[in-house]
């Protein structure tokens, strides 16, 4: 018995749309293009021979011609929800310059560097980086290669556009309406060792400082999952003296603060209150209601594709530092703090 192998059916080209509509190729490409030229007779044709054959343009060739991608590349945390849904707000404002966004991910073992890589090899006009580790000086030669904007971190010196937002304010917001609430014995679960970590652990520490509660200041080691919270706020909860608020430096970990209250038969917010940070839909679900610092996604998104396409037009144009103003939503896990 002989089998044969089917052929495989071969992608529509410009030629073969141009024969079908009884045109030119020139014709057919003015037309697919939008570009001025044909009559409206000829658009009609060329466009319903284009739907009858399934014709979709071959977008690497014709960048290949225009030695354009139309592509800014961003390297995410495929762990971090945060993230998640920044990549919808940089992709809609990138849209609008006329820019797609090809995504490179960070894993348990695929580390930036190698992100990163992929996204140059994708001819990449430019790349976000999102809560990126990278030094500074690893940061500025990319940038040399071309425009680069950090998202969600601060970069002295390295010569890129930064977006983020302002950590200190962000966690001072949290700290104050905490104290607010009456609430002295306040501890912080550190996220996993990165900038993002240290910049929200210094501003808890500035914050309890500045309400004068030094002495009451408790760091307890994590990262940035909702199984590390659970388990650092167990560790919390487990004191002689335990806290009766704490701050997460994500809404991950808050939500496992949440888990791990629950487990030890503590009502939130009227034996512990909880904040969060980012304020993701998780903090929106209903049933969690987590109050959290809002970080204006969309605003962050906004300027980072236009601080991009603007150096892609202008590449002599110089990096700035833009800073965006978080805000705290109050929502269902804080309450005063419950009588000694």
């Amino acid at each position: 018995m002989v089998v044969s192998a089917e052929q495989p059916v071969r992608r529509p080209r410009l030629q073969d749309v141009a024969t079908e509509a009884g045109v030119s190729t020139a014709s057919a490409s003015l037309v697919l293009r939008g570009a001025p030229g044909p009559s409206a007779a000829t658009r009609e044709r060329v466009l319903e021979a284009a739907a009858r054959l399934g014709y979709r343009p071959d977008r690497a060739a014709s960048s290949l011609a225009r030695r354009r991608s139309r592509l800014i590349g961003i390297v995410m945390d495929v762990g971090n929800t945060f993230h998640a849904q920044l990549v919808e707000d940089v992709h809609e404002a990138a849209d609008e310059h006329g820019y797609d966004l090809v995504l490179s991910t960070v894993t348990r073992t695929r580390d930036e560097n190698r992100a990163v890589e992929t996204l140059l090899d994708s001819r990449c006009e430019a790349l976000v980086l999102l809560g990126s580790e990278a030094p500074a000086a690893r940061l500025s030669a990319l940038d040399r290669q071309l425009p680069v904007v950090a998202v969600g971190r601060p970069v002295p010196s390295a010569g890129v556009d930064v977006v983020r937002a302002a950590d200190d304010e962000g966690v001072a917001l949290a700290v104050d309406h905490l104290v607010g609430l009456g609430h002295r014995r306040i501890a912080h679960i550190e996220g996993a060792r990165s900038t993002t970590a240290h910049y929200r652990r210094t501003g808890y520490e500035k914050a309890m400082h500045r309400h004068g509660l030094s002495a009451e200041i408790v760091v307890e080691p994590g990262d940035f999952t909702e199984d590390g919270g659970y388990r650092a706020a167990g560790a919390l909860l487990r004191r002689d003296a335990r806290p009766t608020a704490i701050f997460a430096p994500n809404d991950l970990v808050a939500t496992g603060a949440l888990s791990a209250a629950d487990e030890l038969g503590m009502t939130v917010p009227a034996d512990l209150s909880i904040v969060g940070y980012d304020n993701t839909h998780l903090a929106a679900i209903r049933h969690i209601s987590l109050t959290s610092v809002d970080q204006p996604r969309r605003d962050m998104g906004r300027v980072a594709a236009e601080l991009l396409t603007a150096r892609i037009g202008d590449p002599s144009r110089h990096p700035r530092q833009n800073l965006v103003v978080p805000h705290l939503v109050v929502r269902s896990t804080t309450g005063p703090a419950p009588a000694p």
